[in-house]
């Protein structure tokens, strides 16, 4: 805990002197301790204390209860905290409660969340769903909030349909709402466009989704040597970044980096990026990036199963326990982990097991990769372009009658499909054996459907 004390945050000229209450009850969401501290140093804060208290149930006035909410009071004055932060889930009663007794901002976990978000959103589609998510999470917290949410007095130029200023600043922040909203909508549409277009190009896509912080963009950067930024720190990427990569075999692939999953994460982001997590939605294969060094690998890994089931991913996945580097006997402890799911086990930063993650993802694009030795004549010089373009070639060799021995690594039914389009028999150029493994997948290839 004090490591997290001492770690660097993210400190402006307006940084407020911080305290966290964090009050687990059985039945109700509530986040990490350890991870909200990081939440909060990520957003800025100055960490005063956090005041940990233990209780059946929560108060429906303040969740914490009267007298544990009048020692945080003298405290709040004693050591002059400007703000407030609750490691849990508060209604906005009980929001609006603790701020008038406290006489400072309170702020709970989605509000938390929602605030580093709008810090981090850079683009203006970025920009768009935090500020949706943000009203919407406002609109169930416009109830007397403020003294000048009274309702208006009658007087010259006052008297009419007696609206109310909550009435004015409800419909107001509806009417921003519907207008996000459609713009969010043109983006979608734009997004869908481009997925379109890669799907009538046959241009597979891999999404890399995970918890935040497990270093989805260091692994990113490996693959694809696109520069994004990588920090040690919660939701550093927020926009999604895409990158083509040539993976030997597949050929042109699409890369996305998406945005990190956090536990409980507030459902008014789940909704305002859904145009964003339909990369994920669309992709032909996701990668779950998984921090093994984390203490709580296991509950992060459900935090982000549940995010994609909420969504309807359901596209092939493959895990990939990253940090290996900082875990010692971890492939031994994770050997258990969804047995029936796809792993490798790599270090995104010093390049470990990547070669065995690129292999993961050939294999899922390309089936029954294997060693082919074939001999080209002279005139199959573009089948021997669309080889190298592929990156499936390891050696070449220049025979005394003319013909390229290449020795290839890929898939033998893409191979076929390859000799198919050209008109190349296979027992002409590939030895017997070799020749054996092609002639039925060709077959079938060449096999008129039934009308």
């Amino acid at each position: 805990m004090k490591d997290l004390f001492d770690a660097p945050s993210t400190q402006t000229a307006d940084t407020e002197r911080t305290l966290i209450v964090h009050a687990p009850i059985r039945g109700l969401p509530h986040g990490e301790l350890d991870e909200f501290i990081m939440l909060a140093k990520s957003a800025g804060a100055e960490i005063i204390d956090v005041v940990t208290t233990a209780r059946q149930t929560a108060s429906s006035k303040t969740y914490i209860g009267s007298g544990k909410a009048e020692e945080i009071r003298a405290r709040i004055v004693d050591e002059e905290i400007g703000l407030v932060m609750f490691n849990h889930e508060l209604t906005p009663g009980q929001e609006r409660n603790l701020e008038q007794l406290f006489e400072c901002r309170v702020l709970d976990r989605n509000g938390l969340i929602l605030d580093i978000f709008a810090q981090r959103a850079k683009t203006h589609e970025g920009k768009l769903q935090v500020e949706l998510a943000q009203l919407e999470h406002m609109s169930t917290r416009l109830v007397r909030g403020w003294t000048h949410l009274e309702r208006q007095k009658g007087g010259i130029g006052l008297r009419g349909p007696g609206e109310t200023q909550l009435e004015t600043d409800r419909r107001l922040l509806q009417v921003r709402v519907g207008q996000l909203k459609r713009r969010i909508d043109s983006v979608r549409k734009t997004r869908a466009q481009g997925r379109a277009r890669r799907a009538k190009s046959d241009i597979p896509t891999v999404s890399l989704v995970g918890y935040t912080n497990a270093g989805k963009s260091t692994l990113f950067n490996r693959l694809t040597d696109a520069g994004v930024i990588a920090r040690d720190q919660l939701f550093a990427t927020l926009d999604p970044t895409l990158r083509r990569v040539n993976f030997a075999g597949v050929g042109q692939t699409v890369l996305v980096d998406t945005v990190g999953f956090v536990s409980h994460l507030p459902h008014e982001l789940v909704e305002s990026f859904k145009a964003t997590l339909e990369e994920t939605l669309e992709a032909d294969l996701l990668l779950h990036v998984i921090d093994a060094s984390s203490e709580h690998m296991v509950d992060q890994i459900r935090a982000v199963d549940e995010v994609l089931r909420d969504i309807g991913a359901d596209a092939k996945l493959i895990r990939v326990f990253n940090k290996m580097d900082q875990v010692e006997g971890a492939v031994e402890r994770l050997g258990s982990i969804d047995s029936d799911i796809p792993k490798v086990h790599v270090s995104a930063l010093s390049g470990a097991g990547m070669e065995d993650l690129v292999a993961m993802i050939r294999s899922h694009f390309v089936k029954g990769i294997q060693r082919f030795d074939l001999s080209l004549p002279a005139t199959a010089g573009k089948l021997r372009g669309e080889l190298f373009t592929l990156g499936v070639v390891d050696s070449e060799e220049s025979l005394e009658d003319g013909h390229m021995q290449l020795s290839i690594t890929h898939g033998a039914e893409e191979l076929s499909v390859l000799l198919g389009q050209h008109g190349i028999d296979p027992a002409e150029v590939l030895p017997a054996a070799q020749a054996a493994v092609i002639l039925p997948k060709l077959e079938a290839f060449e096999r008129p459907t039934a009308k």
